[in-house]
């Protein structure tokens, strides 16, 4: 294990103990490998999975190993119109388990969220039986104010680049706090406990993913 690493372990045992106090839990991995095995190990077959909109959950590989899987999947992208779109929604909602990253967790536990449209914030907040965060050590923030920040900073400016928006924050690189018509930063969500124990659970990787 590098320095780097055992510097991200010590970091993420004092997350997990605060996750813990939240009603959440957690868990680390040296690399995104052994994350995605723990990931498809503790889910079922047979279980009925959604996403949320995640660069991270892509990068590692989590994706493809639950597309190979025997599952049954609901992927809104499939839609071939807004209605079909909101029935695949509605099925969502009553997902076994729900995958998606953090846009930032900080050292106390809490996961900060920006969101557009807030389907993905909406079911991390209710609805889905279990709800898989995976996120890099890259992520984690000192407070709420150095989290919305990160969010609005550095990974708003990458999506609206990623998703070809008309927005300052893709041509400056930093959040203008714009009221655009195609702004993506609608719901600014903050977790700070959930109210069902276990429901969460938060896996930290000691990499550079996502945004």
């Amino acid at each position: 294990m590098s320095h780097k690493t055992e510097a991200f372990a010590a970091m993420a045992k004092t997350i997990i103990e605060n996750l813990k106090k939240r009603n959440m839990e957690g868990c680390f991995f040296e690399n995104s490998a052994d994350c995605v095995k723990a990931v498809i190990d503790s889910i079922p077959q047979g279980s009925v999975i959604s996403w949320g909109g995640s660069e991270t959950i892509k990068e590692i590989g989590l994706m493809d190993a639950v597309r190979s899987g025997s599952y049954e999947l609901i992927d809104r992208a499939a839609a071939r119109n807004p209605e079909e779109a909101r029935q695949l929604y509605a099925r969502t909602v009553m997902a076994d388990y729900y995958l998606m990253s953090s846009n930032a967790v900080t050292i106390d536990g809490e996961l900060i969220n920006i969101d557009g449209n807030g389907n993905r914030v909406a079911c991390l907040i209710q609805g889905p039986s279990h709800v898989i965060i995976v996120v890099g050590m890259n992520k984690i923030v000192t407070d709420l104010k150095s989290g919305v920040a990160r969010v609005r900073n550095m990974a708003s400016p990458a999506n609206a680049i990623r998703l070809g928006r008309k927005l300052p924050c893709a041509v400056t690189g930093h959040c203008h706090d714009c009221l655009s018509p195609e702004c993506f930063c609608n719901q600014i969500v903050v977790t700070r406990r959930s109210g069902h124990a276990g429901r969460i659970r938060v896996y930290l990787v000691a990499e550079d993913l996502g945004y």
